[in-house]
């Protein structure tokens, strides 16, 4: 009898016991991903870390310097002070911006642009550093602004360095409302002339106002671009297609913008591809809602996904960002 209450007593204790603790998930990096005013962000895979090179979201002569951050998994970020400083560029004097950052033969790459120069009178244009970590410190590569005029109407700023498939360096840049392709020679020094013996092909699609990205995917080539007004609610990010860097490209719609629940202003983006994956996330700005300050930007992780004819599907930007994604894992 003692052993059958006892019994009956367990079955009790067991069918009355707390419920399990809530099941732990996977941790998420939140938006923005690291705290301060950042803008323009460029994504990178160096070795076994992700790094984002933004800008010091400040006025523009308090742009004056870059810090970069790293990170194991999208979630955990280290800051790098000032890994590039206004003080080794002897050219430059404010307005710095927008970061492209690239590794070629065990040396980093920095693209810049400084001054925002108004005419072809002034000084500034799109700068190179160089450096021997993807940390700095770098260190002005040319002594001089590698682009120092308006070509076709773009205002030399928002540079992005693209890898083509056959290893040729495109630099593609341009503001107010035209977008340039250039080549770049072999050692980032200078740019190398066009079959038509032309430095700079125009390659703006309908929309276009700054910020170009591109990249390929199955064989296609990706552009992307920021449309709007960079200060107000209606910035934006859209893109087109086409089978060569150089287009045409005709615009397809509309893919990064504000959700009044969430943030305003998103925009100015670049585009993660985990290596050897099609797993796909873009690095953005945006305005924190109750901000009217311009300067006052965040950089932010969300995913990126495709539908089956390869077309990008609407981005949902987020509080909560992207779950951790070591580099390595398949």
């Amino acid at each position: 009898m003692h052993r059958r209450l006892a019994i009956l007593a367990t079955v009790f204790a067991v069918g009355c016991a707390a419920p399990p603790g809530p099941v732990e998930m996977p941790p998420k990096a939140g938006n923005p991903v690291f705290p301060g005013w950042y803008a323009d962000p460029e994504v990178a895979v160096f070795g076994d870390h992700y790094w984002v090179y933004p800008t010091y979201s400040a006025p523009y002569n308090q742009q004056v310097f870059f810090d970069a951050f790293s990170s194991p998994d999208l979630v955990h970020w280290q800051k790098h002070e000032r890994v590039l400083d206004r003080d080794a560029i002897a050219w430059a004097r404010r307005a710095m911006w927008a970061p492209a950052v690239v590794e070629k033969d065990g040396k980093w790459y920095f693209f810049f642009g400084a001054n925002d120069i108004q005419s072809d009178a002034q000084t500034g244009g799109i700068g190179v550093a160089v450096a021997d970590h993807p940390a700095g410190p770098f260190r002005d590569h040319l002594g001089k602004p590698l682009v120092d005029a308006f070509h076709n109407g773009a205002q030399p700023i928002d540079q992005f360095v693209f890898r083509d498939q056959n290893d040729q360096y495109y630099l593609i840049y341009g503001g107010w409302g035209h977008c340039n392709i250039a080549q770049l020679a072999y050692d980032f020094r200078s740019l190398l002339p066009f079959d038509d013996g032309k430095l700079f092909h125009e390659i703006t699609p309908q929309g276009y106002v700054e910020g170009p990205v591109m990249f390929v995917r199955n064989g296609r080539y990706y552009f992307m671009w920021s449309e709007g007004g960079w200060t107000g609610p209606d910035y934006s990010v859209a893109y087109a297609i086409a089978d060569s860097p150089h287009g045409p490209f005709q615009r397809i719609g509309k893919i990064l913008q504000q959700d009044p629940k969430v943030a305003t202003g998103a925009g100015h983006h670049s585009v993660l591809q985990v290596p050897g994956t099609d797993e796909w996330y873009i690095v953005y700005h945006r305005r924190p809602l109750g901000e009217t300050d311009g300067n006052h930007r965040v950089t932010c992780i969300d995913r990126m996904s495709f539908d089956a004819n390869g077309h990008i599907l609407p981005v949902q930007i987020t509080f909560e960002g992207v779950e951790a994604r070591p580099l390595g894992r398949q």
